[in-house]
């Protein structure tokens, strides 16, 4: 059914996540369309891109040549409809809005061939939803890679309720290609990555916010005491704060269980502005170091 335009890859967004993306698909020799609305964002994606193949080829895993090579894959695009005119597969990883995911995908139904499969990077809104805006249900699915993605090897793949289990067998193909480890999860608010990590990361707020321990603390206990690479706070400040409040309130919308109401304390640091390491402070301060190591004067 899908023929050599499958190297041909449109990518939705160039912010951490597209950016990354199109990365990967771009380092395995994949043709790729790089959009977004905005052109500052192009350019800052782009750097990125740039940047992390310089660490790569820093650490011998690339050469010159292969850093020029991905670099010569990607084309960027402010206009949807010519970036995504040869696409054999879009990966969506705009964010996590649902008004903005129905949108691209209504245009994405408008602008795409009729052969194109439409994947979401959503990390918990509903595949099925997604897809019901389109008339190509079958062809929607959930492609939710993790953040670093060219680093990361889990691909979640998540079949929407029409999803055709050719569209599952292409996609999961992909992943291996990109060298991911995919895995089939089934289209429930979360799915099973987020299911599991944001009650975990809204534990450890509530955690805090019940002057249990502090922000150090609480990291400290779940690094040594779980093996965890990383504390869940500092984890929610690399995340971004309000994606963490977005997916919380996804699943508490889905499932209408108290257990996944998002803490007071995270929500009204998200309303303060206080996203974690992208706005310059969180749980932990980044003005001076971008790693999680100064805790925000708001905790000490």
């Amino acid at each position: 059914m899908w023929g050599m335009n499958m190297k041909n890859v449109a990518v939705i967004g160039a912010g951490t996540m597209g950016n990354g993306i199109a990365h990967t698909f771009a380092q395995k020799g994949y043709k790729v369309q790089l959009i977004d609305i905005s052109q500052a964002s192009l350019d800052k994606g782009m750097a990125t891109i740039s940047k992390n193949l310089d660490r790569m080829v820093a650490k011998e895993k690339i050469t010159e040549d292969g850093k020029a090579e991905t670099l010569s894959n990607i084309t960027t695009f402010t206009n949807m409809e010519a970036g995504v005119k040869n696409a054999g597969l879009v990966v969506e990883a705009a964010t996590e809005n649902l008004d903005l995911k129905l949108k691209i995908f209504r245009d994405l139904e408008k602008f795409c061939p009729d052969d194109t499969i439409l994947a979401s990077n959503t990390s918990s809104i509903s595949i099925t939803q997604i897809a019901a805006v389109t008339s190509r249900p079958e062809m929607v699915i959930g492609m939710h890679f993790m953040n670093p993605v060219p680093i990361m090897k889990l691909v979640e793949i998540i079949k929407g309720y029409s999803t055709s289990d050719e569209t599952y067998k292409t996609v999961e193909e992909i992943s291996k290609k990109l060298g991911k480890v995919p895995v089939e999860v089934n289209d429930y608010p979360g799915f099973v990555a987020n299911r599991i990590l944001m009650p975990m990361i809204n534990e450890a707020i509530e955690t805090l916010y019940n002057g249990v321990a502090g922000v150090k603390e609480i990291d400290t206990v779940m690094m040594l005491g779980m093996a965890h690479p990383m504390g869940p706070l500092a984890l929610a400040d690399f995340i971004g704060l309000d994606v963490c409040l977005s997916i919380l309130n996804v699943m508490y919308d889905g499932f209408k269980n108290p257990k996944y109401a998002p803490c007071p304390l995270l929500v009204n640091m998200v309303m303060a502005g206080k996203l974690g390491a992208k706005s310059g402070e969180g749980f932990y301060d980044y003005s001076e170091n971008r790693k999680a190591e100064v805790v925000a004067s708001m905790f000490v």
